[in-house]
């Protein structure tokens, strides 16, 4: 049998996880990784190292769950640890997934696995697109299903010095096709020079795909970014304003990244 090319390689590895997936939304949960996927990977061979934190100085008093934390006053951060696997797959583990409450003090929250599947130099197209894959194993206080995972497509476009990202996310608890839920992130960025950028972003959470929550139920929350893309540390950070009752007030947020080799 002949060897299949790279691009079919990409799109065969991806639909069978998709497949895989798609036997299976999630109540509501807690958020360790408040970022739009570009499309952008390690180099094969490469390792990084991302440390993700946010914390909620005005967020909801009640948990989104019986049992799960109250965002109010927490902070939720996770240490992402990738490697590029060839110019189109990057694997990643996070760990640890930890949080700090008010009333809960500092708990672990469990990990997750990620394969993400990108067209090869997405920095350097007009269009480019991925897909992500999350295999998550939850503490109850972090999730009510032990196990939960999370489709993420990619899809964006490089239009001089702006960036347009769309991630119309899928969270997955396996219990139908039906109860999957649409997470969608977007991402509008202005790029001020090739280390420096701005940016709005919004994280949204409409529920069920079988029937979205009513608009007062549903998260909304905008945030301002800014990004340095040089040396030695890669940052983005941000503050997040929510836009219904169902969305904490106000959050922000730290990524820091850089390559290990």
């Amino acid at each position: 049998m002949a060897a299949l090319a790279p691009r079919t390689r990409w799109y065969a590895a991806a639909l069978a996880v998709a497949l895989a997936l798609l036997c299976a939304a999630t109540a509501r949960a807690n958020t360790d990784e408040i970022q739009v996927y570009d499309a952008s990977i390690a180099a094969p061979g490469v390792f990084n190292l991302t440390l993700h934190g946010n914390y909620t100085p005005s967020g909801l008093k009640q948990p989104e769950f019986p049992g799960g934390l109250v965002s109010d006053g927490s902070y939720n951060g996770v240490a992402e640890w990738a490697y590029g696997v060839t110019d189109w797959f990057e694997a990643g583990l996070y760990l640890p997934l930890y949080s700090i409450t008010t009333k809960g003090g500092g708990q672990l929250n469990g990990f997750k696995l990620r394969a993400l599947f990108v067209a090869p130099d997405a920095a350097r197209r007009s269009f480019f697109y991925g897909i992500n894959f999350e295999f998550s194993y939850n503490a109850r206080h972090w999730d009510p299903q032990r196990f939960t995972s999370e489709i993420r497509p990619i899809v964006g476009w490089h239009l001089g010095k702006v960036d347009l990202v769309f991630n119309p996310i899928l969270d997955n608890s396996y219990e139908g096709i039906s109860r999957l839920d649409f997470a969608p992130a977007t991402r509008l960025a202005y790029h001020l020079s090739e280390r420096w950028a701005v940016a709005a972003e919004e994280y949204d959470d409409f529920g069920p795909l079988r029937r979205f929550y009513s608009a007062n139920q549903q998260s909304h929350q905008l945030f301002a970014v800014i990004d340095y893309a040089g040396a030695p540390v890669e940052v983005e950070t941000g503050v997040g304003f929510g836009l219904t009752p169902a969305t904490d007030h106000l959050t922000l947020k730290l990524i820091l990244s850089r390559d290990l080799n």
